[in-house]
């Protein structure tokens, strides 16, 4: 057996998706769907943060709008459902590796997770003072109108 062979040992990491649409533009009237680099519900791997700035950006791996693996710092408030999840996947674990990810137990990446979920909706809430369009797609108005309550244009 040669040691290319040899799968690398899973990490314990913080995994959230995108949001399916975020507001943007003057006052956040406008709405586009995911990021520039993810489409809306990518799945992606946190695994870096930046504390002396509230956790507002994160560092992220996922899968690109192309398709391909990238590392990207993006804004906290563009994911939701943090959640800690073992990470298997050869390039996720190659690039978290490159970044150099502290090793976290599952116990420390649920605490940063449920951080970065409440975090992440308070920047949501407060990024654009404005009052939301109508009728509004945004990850916080799709959650508590729910899926059936809104519809889309």
């Amino acid at each position: 057996m040669t040691a290319e062979s040899v799968a690398p040992e899973p990490l314990w990491l913080v995994a959230a998706n995108v949001v399916r649409w975020r507001r943007y533009g003057d006052g956040g009237q406008e709405l586009r769907p995911g990021t520039k680099s993810y489409r809306g519900g990518a799945k992606v791997y946190v695994v870096d943060t930046y504390p002396g700035m509230g956790h507002e950006q994160v560092t992220t791996i996922g899968r690109s709008r192309t398709g391909r693996w990238i590392t990207v710092d993006t804004g906290s408030r563009h994911l939701h459902t943090f959640r800690a999840k073992l990470a298997y996947a050869p390039a996720v674990l190659r690039r978290a590796g490159a970044v150099g990810v502290r090793l976290w137990s599952r116990e420390e990446a649920a605490e940063l997770a449920a951080l970065l979920e409440r975090l992440a909706a308070e920047c949501r809430e407060t990024h654009h003072g404005a009052p939301h369009p109508t009728p509004c797609l945004c990850h916080t108005c799709l959650t508590a109108a729910g899926p059936e309550g809104v519809t889309p244009a």
